[in-house]
């Protein structure tokens, strides 16, 4: 690999942009797309190894490619360093997410409470400016607190962010909708917002209540139909998930 091209390369990845490198097998002759501009058959193949994650051998119009994918890595931001977010925490990385806990409160954001995990202790509305959820990114609230979880879906809504979950009841969320609409977001915008956050397999404790906003993350990354929105549970079912 040419140096030049390897610099270019290794800029693409630090700034968590996804790149493909192309390499020709006849002559050693590479590619980064999309920041070149390519044949469309060769475009194409790279944007199909972008979706899969895996590096692939092709052949186009009578020339072999090695197309090596390079994607974000996938994050997983979550507001509230809860019981909720201690029972998502070892299942993020087994599916491939590096899960990243924002809470300001320090007694609850410790390295005991979430072993493991990326923390973050600066207000919602700081750590979301500096960790720029993109493409890649799934965003979930769960302090029911509207100074911590309101920042966040601000900033989660003016991104790229493939996911954004909220945890909280009908009365929780009309009460939040309000308060985003007052913040410039439409009912299209809103309507991004997965409330109550989660599968529904009737869960209730913590851990149950993690799995589910686990299925439902995957589920929106692999493009799965989550169909209609699940009824919406009580205060007091989902309580167990605001306690610290």
């Amino acid at each position: 690999m040419k140096t030049e091209t390897l610099a270019r390369l290794q800029a693409e990845r630090a700034a968590q942009n996804p790149v493909v490198l192309l390499t020709r097998l006849s002559d050693g002759a590479q590619h980064l797309w999309p920041q070149e501009s390519l044949p469309d058959a060769l475009a194409d193949a790279a944007r199909t190894t972008l979706g899969t994650e895996k590096a692939a051998s092709v052949t186009i119009d009578g020339e072999a490619w090695f197309i090596h994918p390079h994607n974000p890595p996938l994050r997983i931001i979550v507001v509230g360093a809860v019981h909720i977010a201690q029972a998502m925490a070892p299942m993020a990385a087994p599916l491939g997410f590096e899960m990243i806990v924002v809470d300001p409160r320090r007694a609850f954001a410790t390295a005991e409470r979430l072993p493991g995990v990326s923390l973050n202790t600066d207000w919602p509305d700081e750590a979301m400016a500096a960790l720029k959820p993109d493409a890649r990114s799934a965003v979930v609230t769960l302090t029911h607190d509207p100074k911590l979880d309101d920042p966040a879906l601000d900033a989660a809504l003016r991104s790229a962010a493939f996911y954004i979950g909220a945890l909280g009841s009908r009365r929780t969320h009309a009460k939040r909708v309000a308060r985003l609409k007052d913040l410039g977001h439409d009912d299209d915008a809103i309507a991004r917002i997965h409330a109550p956050v989660g599968l529904d397999i009737a869960a209730v404790t913590a851990p149950e209540i993690a799995l589910s906003v686990m299925a439902e993350i995957v589920a929106a990354r692999r493009g799965a139909a989550l169909g209609a929105p699940r009824p919406q549970p009580s205060e007091a079912r989902i309580s167990i998930g605001i306690s610290a």
